[in-house]
């Protein structure tokens, strides 16, 4: 196990002194290319907002710099080998920034924010950018019919980012949609759904954000790569923010998002805590706002579909033929490229949380039909090894819907467990706990006749 220290740099003049502890092990981020202009996909999102004739603020680079340093130690840091438990790895940040005293004052809000998040132990260190190390902007264009956003909305190419996406338009409302590529699956239903959207509602100006940081530049000596990906949300909503920054007014950043899977209620013991993801939880989402109201970004984060469950999402669709024509393009599954190793395409698994959620919310919901392509098309065809991945979520699912069934009471305690509700009206948390039953009933539902057993 080793304490690391993660450090930006702004090109080779920049020579500002980092203490590094005995016990920490220092990595150096470089955050320009060979031209000096921003690396590491910043940049190119800082053109192409400028071809949108959106300038974001320095405060909002900044916060786009600190999630590229929290995006490298999520992703470069291995829990296995980084950590004494396989999990919790003790991580310090030193973001150069244009304003140390604003953000120094908002390090006790992303630590609570980070740990929650990923699990670890977070520290948050700013210095000032030193002289002669501003990064280039973006060059400012001309633009006679900038169109005026109502809003940023994140667009995952997921199924419930597209319902967000298409209930937002159908209302006549101008979103700035905001995307991060990691892998060639993910870029592929995001393009596609978005060009579909941009057809169907060709008089909207729509336009998308398409941030691509995959960090192959940035190596961590001795570690390997994390795939838990716990902190991703993390760029995700930071990304949406520096873009809001540069807007001419303050604006909500929609998370869509269903309440079932935001709470994400562990489902056995051993998935409690960070174990299971925290991307949208109504805490880490509080936190998000303390925060943007401390940088003075006019901006809050909002999950308009906390409330509902992902097959209500569905239903109340504004368009239900649109959607049902994306389906088949929307990619929720985990792990799309796990078939690769199997020599199969890439594609819906059908056993992952994320995919068993999805068949839930689309079994039941006409006149809407589930059109995807599943590794296991049929779950009640034969048994499922429930010691292998395709068995363990839908075991797990038995357990606590077996539990749930005996007591249904519990639900009201359960969504507790995997996270503050402090932030949340007593009313609002009677309507989590009635989310929780509504989508673990969705599940039941497929679940029906399905065996598994150990192998």
């Amino acid at each position: 196990m080793r304490r690391h220290v993660l450090f930006g740099r702004f090109g080779d003049t920049d020579r500002a002194d980092v203490p590094v502890a005995r016990t920490e092990t220092a990595t150096a981020i470089q955050l320009l290319d060979i031209h000096g202009t921003l690396d590491h996909g910043v940049g190119r999102a800082l053109r192409d907002l400028a071809r949108l004739g959106i300038h974001p603020t320095d405060t909002g680079l900044d916060l786009m710099l600190l999630a590229l340093h929290v995006h490298a130690a999520d992703t470069k840091l291995s829990r296995r080998l980084e950590s004494q438990d396989s999990w919790t790895r003790e991580i310090r940040l030193v973001v150069p920034v244009s304003d140390e005293q604003l953000w120094t004052s908002t390090a006790p809000t992303l630590t609570r924010a980070l740990d929650f998040l990923t699990g670890d132990h977070w520290t948050i260190h700013f210095r000032p950018r030193t002289s002669g190390t501003r990064p280039r902007p973006a060059p400012r264009q001309a633009t006679l019919m900038r169109p005026e956003y109502d809003e940023v909305s994140l667009f995952s190419g997921g199924l419930d980012s597209l319902i967000g996406a298409i209930d937002t338009l159908s209302a006549d409302r101008t979103p700035l949609l905001v995307s991060h590529t990691g892998d060639g699956a993910t870029s592929e239903a995001q393009w596609h759904c978005y060009r579909t959207l941009r057809d169907h509602f060709a008089d909207n100006p729509l336009n998308r954000l398409r941030l691509w940081m995959t960090l192959p530049k940035i190596k961590i000596e001795g570690s390997a790569r994390e795939k838990t990906t716990r902190g991703r949300s993390f760029l995700f909503f930071a990304t949406a923010a520096f873009a809001a920054s540069g807007l001419t007014q303050p604006v909500t950043i929609r998370v869509p998002e269903n309440g079932f899977i935001s709470l994400n209620v562990a489902l056995d013991p051993l998935r409690l805590g960070s174990h299971s993801t925290r991307t949208t939880h109504p805490f880490y989402i509080a936190r998000w706002n303390e925060l943007l109201t401390q940088l003075c970004i006019p901006a809050v984060l909002h999950n308009p579909y906390w409330n509902k469950t992902k097959g209500e999402m569905a239903a109340q669709c504004a368009d239900p033929a649109l959607l049902q024509t994306l389906i088949p393009t929307s990619l929720s599954c985990a792990s799309p490229n796990k078939g690769r190793w199997k020599g199969t395409a890439i594609r819906h698994c059908g056993y992952c949380l994320p995919c068993l959620v999805r068949r839930a919310a689309l079994a039941h919901t006409p006149p809407l039909r589930d059109t995807t392509e599943y590794a296991i098309a049929d779950l009640t065809e034969r048994p499922l090894s429930s010691t292998t991945a395709e068995g363990q979520q839908i075991r797990s699912l038995q357990y606590a819907l077996a539990r749930l069934a005996a007591k249904p009471h519990r639900a009201a305690i359960a969504i507790h467990r995997h996270g503050s509700l402090a932030d949340v009206t007593p009313t609002d948390q009677h309507e989590l706990a009635q989310v929780h039953l509504r989508g673990m009933d969705e599940l039941g539902r497929i679940l029906h006749g399905v065996r598994t057993r150990p192998e």
